[in-house]
């Protein structure tokens, strides 16, 4: 059922390679009880971690009824933890808060079954374990082989092929230790159990095979197992007697395409039915309603914990929508800064304009067909400052001003309400001159503006207000 072929387990850090497992190949009967005995740090655990799919393996294979797990992946493991392994504990890793029953329970609710079978069903391996009685007691009002007969109970509510324990008995007193074997080797009846110990006397009363480790290698095994030396117990089909000359010739012919497809196929069909099989268990999946409801369990009895995460979780969100708030006002009082400064600049409309940009296309860009079809032979001129003048003269455009005049005279109201001073220019200049009184021969100009204006005015005794009627 469950095969281990030349494992090996290593452990990187940095550049320091940890060799924890070497070349371990062990293979277990479906129902036997195990026990791994070894010295510390040789690699127990881990074994037991790599068989429960807990951990990967660097090298080598495991193979689960015939089938290899090279090609497993997250959701595999996941099928294969949940359905086909049970684990226990040395600190039985009970949940505090949740009765003796949804602990029993659990790896039910995560396989999606209903809760009334999930009641029945942990009932019934409470029963086995002789601890219906205490179903809704918490953890903590148990004793440690009380507990460790629930995580038991725990193990084998689904049912499972493979049942996984480490150290069991190392938090226990003496009574309690029997009890929890007894348990265990009852269990081993009709599954396989592997047991890591560090108690000699344990594995050898009460498990059937001890497999001994030592730095990461097996040293020694009681009862190997070798399932390719068994007789199967399938009939043998006889082939039927052909000449030997043509039975050669068979086998040496060349195979014809026909021949080849069914080939393939066959061994399409094999490859399929291994993926079958290796997906029968299904994939786990826990409801939705099921993780709603032990979420909020959990945040009801974590009071503390869920009132900081709480607390610290909106501190979190005010800052995000502090941060927001200032960078969105920062932002508007800088688009009405803008608007507000370019508001005081001018927008002036002239009769004629150029495009700068087409104009500048013209200086910049070339023509790569510009010789295309041309006689080598021949002399031709290009008229550069022909070509500017043309492409300048098609690069300005007349605007329709007195359309414009006659649409902002509809608005020039609310414009000026709005504060938009409206201004023509004809395009004329209008020059005022006076007598210069320092000559009577000469004028002097007074408009447009010159410095020298105020001089002349306060000449001519007119005051702040000269009148230019009449004078060219």
């Amino acid at each position: 059922m469950l095969k281990l072929l030349n494992i090996t387990k290593e452990y990187k850090v940095e550049e320091e390679v940890t060799l924890a497992l070497k070349d371990v190949s062990i293979e277990f009967r479906k129902n036997e009880f195990v026990s791994i005995l070894g010295p510390s740090g040789c690699g127990k655990t881990t074994l037991l971690n790599i068989v429960g799919g807990l951990d990967r393996y660097t090298r080598g294979d495991i193979q689960i009824d015939g089938i290899s797990t090279k090609q497993y992946d997250d959701v595999d493991w996941d099928t294969y933890r949940n359905k086909r392994v049970g684990f226990v504990f040395q600190s039985y890793n009970l949940i505090p808060h949740m009765s003796i029953l949804k602990n029993v329970a659990l790896c039910l609710t995560l396989s999606g079954v209903e809760r009334e079978e999930r009641k029945e069903r942990a009932m019934e391996a409470l029963r086995k374990v002789g601890l219906e009685s205490q179903a809704k007691k918490k953890p903590m009002q148990l004793s440690g082989g009380q507990m460790q007969r629930v995580a038991i109970a725990r193990a084998l509510v689904n049912n499972p092929d493979i049942i996984l324990a480490d150290e069991p008995t190392g938090a226990l007193d003496t009574e309690s230790g029997i009890q929890v074997m007894e348990l265990l080797k009852e269990v081993a009846k009709d599954r396989l159990v592997v047991m890591v110990t560090h108690n000699p006397q344990l594995a050898e009363e009460y498990s059937t095979r001890i497999v001994y480790l030592k730095d990461g290698e097996v040293v020694g095994d009681t009862a190997p197992y070798d399932s390719s030396t068994e007789v199967s117990e399938e009939p043998v089909v006889e082939e039927p007697v052909t000449d030997v000359a043509t039975e050669e010739t068979v086998e040496t012919a060349p195979q014809t395409k026909t021949q080849k497809i069914k080939t393939g196929a066959k061994k399409m069909g094999k490859f399929m039915m291994k993926i079958l099989k290796r997906r029968q268990y299904g994939k786990s999946a826990m409801k939705l309603g099921t993780a709603i409801n032990l979420s909020w369990n959990n945040l009801i009895s974590k009071k503390g914990r869920t009132f900081l995460t709480s607390i610290a979780g909106s501190i979190g969100i005010i800052g995000i929508i502090l941060v927001l708030s200032l960078s969105t006002g920062a932002t508007a009082y800088i688009n009405s800064l803008e608007e507000d400064a370019l508001s005081g600049y001018p927008l002036t409309v002239t009769e004629s304009n150029i495009d700068a940009m087409a104009l500048l296309n013209t200086f910049l860009s070339g023509k790569d067909n510009e010789h295309a079809g041309k006689n080598d032979d021949t002399v031709y001129i290009k008229e550069v400052l022909g070509g500017v003048v043309e492409q300048f003269m098609s690069s300005s455009s007349t605007n329709d001003l007195y359309s414009l005049k006659k649409h902002v005279e509809e608005y020039v109201s609310e414009l000026e309400e709005q504060g938009v001073l409206v201004k023509y220019d004809y395009g004329t200049i209008f020059n005022a001159y006076v007598d210069d009184p320092k000559n009577s021969e000469r004028y002097m100009k007074v408009n447009p503006y010159t410095d020298a204006m105020y001089d002349v005015i306060d000449n001519l005794g007119l005051g702040d207000k000269p009148v230019f009627d009449g004078m060219t």
